[in-house]
């Protein structure tokens, strides 16, 4: 049971119904998670303030956040994120089976990738204490280090939204992941 209401665009606080409207149009909808971070304004504008960030600049391309999001998403046992970034995953080009393979912590279908999940994993569960030896099989395996550098928003955008999630008690409002 959500601890918090899904905000409409026309229910929103006044400085949270532009960016409402915007991730509105975005996915077709408001989500859950973006309705219940309209209560506040400043997390909801952290949040696409983030994405945007990582839209304009980023070094990893689509396929990679979202194998990132959805190992982060694994790691931090958040339902609603494996989720949605399932769908994200699907659009980015990921198989069913890549994603699975992902979410298990065994993605040796792409050894660069692996050893980037590795990292990112390792990040999460150890609350950023990542060790040399995962840094360095990732830099082994073709990772450069601003790539690497990169990683750290990747997992923080991740992180806000699993907290976040786990916070409020989203309810899911798209198609859950498959079973791992």
């Amino acid at each position: 049971m959500p601890r918090i209401p899904v905000h409409t665009t026309d229910s929103a606080p006044e400085a949270s119904r532009d960016a409402l409207k915007r991730l509105e149009a975005k996915y077709g909808k408001v989500l859950n998670i973006h309705g219940e971070m309209a209560h506040s304004p400043a997390v909801l504008h952290s949040y696409v303030a983030l994405q945007d960030v990582i839209r304009e600049h980023a070094l990893l391309d689509a396929r990679v956040r979202e194998a990132i999001a959805l190992a982060v998403g694994n790691q931090d046992e958040c339902t609603y994120c494996q989720s949605a970034h399932t769908g994200g995953g699907k659009a980015a080009g990921l198989g069913d089976d890549e994603m699975i393979a992902i979410r298990r912590g065994e993605a040796d279908f792409d050894p660069a990738l692996d050893a980037l999940l590795n990292l990112a994993r390792e990040y999460t569960a150890k609350v950023g204490n990542t060790s040399d030896a995962a840094w360095q099989a990732a830099l082994d395996a073709g990772w450069s280090e601003e790539q690497l550098t990169e990683l750290s928003a990747h997992v923080t955008l991740n992180l806000l939204t699993n907290y976040f999630n786990h916070h409020v008690h989203t309810e899911l409002d798209v198609p859950q992941a498959p079973e791992i």
